[in-house]
């Protein structure tokens, strides 16, 4: 089968403003220092996805924001509605001008390059592919078309999103693959995951550990970063 050498991924992100993003960190880091966290986790994310000849980056907002390593990234502003919606529609765009589209969060920095080499690999013979989260749900999506309705009826954030998502792609007639499980950083706990596989050097992302070494100087009188 002929191999894919082009595709869309589309980065799902909000304007990294103190209180609104990352939220579920707050009581944790702060406001401000989540809203920092959360702009590094972006660009580590785009850091690996321009690693990537074959990967065509797409910014999925909602709501238009401005920085200046962006200018290079199309823009896209997330429709209203449910998750299920904006995933389809994003998706949908894209897929008019790429044979194969994914969408990713920008909250899972240090994604190794293989996972998403893996996922475009598996379209080639698959119409879907997933990558699991460890709770539960998933941090990419990748298809070859959207169908109306490709993710209705899904419950978002529970135990159980992942296998619905599978099983709702196989209602819809898709053949699914998955690739290997990583995971997203929204609570506090999974932000301490993350600082240790950074001291571990399980993995790489430069702009959020200096994020997190900034935390911890200025949270050094009053305790750790995370609980």
């Amino acid at each position: 089968m002929k191999a894919i050498v082009e595709a869309a991924i589309c980065v799902f992100t909000k304007p990294p403003l103190a209180g609104k993003v990352k939220t579920r960190l707050v009581p944790a880091v702060g406001a401000e220092r989540a809203a920092e966290l959360a702009e590094a986790f972006l660009r580590d994310t785009l850091t690996v996805l321009d690693s990537l000849a074959w990967a065509k980056p797409v910014i999925a907002v909602t709501a238009p924001f401005t920085k200046e390593y962006l200018r290079s990234y199309p823009m896209w502003v997330q429709p209203e509605g449910g998750l299920e919606v904006r995933l389809e529609t994003i998706l949908r765009r894209a897929l008019l001008d790429h044979p194969v589209a994914f969408a990713i969060g920008a909250d899972s920095p240090g994604l190794p390059p293989s996972c998403l080499e893996q996922a475009r690999d598996h379209l080639v013979s698959h119409d879907a592919v997933l990558g699991p989260c460890r709770d539960g749900g998933f941090y990419l999506i990748g298809v070859k078309h959207s169908p109306p309705g490709l993710l209705s009826g899904i419950e978002w954030s529970q135990p159980t999103t992942m296998q619905s998502t599978v099983a709702r792609l196989q209602q819809q007639g898709l053949s699914v693959a998955l690739i290997p499980e990583w995971f997203d950083v929204d609570t506090a706990a999974e932000l301490s995951w993350l600082e240790s596989l950074l001291e571990q050097r399980t993995i790489d992302c430069c702009y959020t550990r200096a994020a997190l070494e900034s935390i911890r100087r200025s949270m050094h009188a009053s305790g750790p970063v995370t609980k």
